[in-house]
């Protein structure tokens, strides 16, 4: 499984977030509060859906599965005119990503992400960048079905040589 490797400008979004870990998913009560007000987001730029996640410093090294994060459910915008009450403004800054594509159910990306950390990052020409992860669910996203497809973006940068 190898990534395409993009260099993006800087991305807006708008959405909500939580607080959680691995060891304590929240993501489906995310989801569920934010999908019936998407509509509410002005100038959206398409019907993707993104999956964002922004970890501390350090966050990988060691892997602990109880450490907190910040997840959100997001829309890309065009502009940021008007932000719905309840909701933020979510910035991904330009930069290099290597873009995974999962394939098959939702619950299955763990082994995906254990490939793209434990296998493809270590033997690869670059390392992980702090910026923000995302996933983009578009249409071929179908959730738990073996054909879902989904974009894994991770933040790389080049290893020093």
């Amino acid at each position: 499984m190898n990534p395409e490797i993009r260099q993006i400008p800087e991305k807006k979004f708008i959405g909500m977030s939580m607080r959680m870990s691995f060891a304590e998913n929240k993501t489906v009560a995310l989801w569920r509060g934010f999908m019936p007000r998407r509509a509410e987001i002005p100038h959206t730029i398409s019907s993707e859906l993104y999956s964002g996640e922004i970890y501390p410093a350090n966050y990988f090294n060691p892997f602990n599965p109880a450490t907190e994060f910040e997840k959100w459910a997001l829309v890309e915008v065009s502009t940021i005119t008007a932000v719905p009450e309840g909701m933020k403004t979510f910035a991904a800054p330009a930069g290099l990503y290597a873009v995974f594509i999962h394939r098959g159910p939702a619950s299955d990306g763990p082994k995906t992400y254990q490939h793209i950390f434990g296998v493809w990052l270590p033997q690869s020409d670059y390392l992980l960048d702090e910026r923000p992860h995302f996933a983009v669910m578009g249409e071929k996203y179908k959730h738990d079905a073996t054909d879902s497809e989904e974009e894994l973006w991770i933040p790389i940068k080049p290893r020093a040589r």
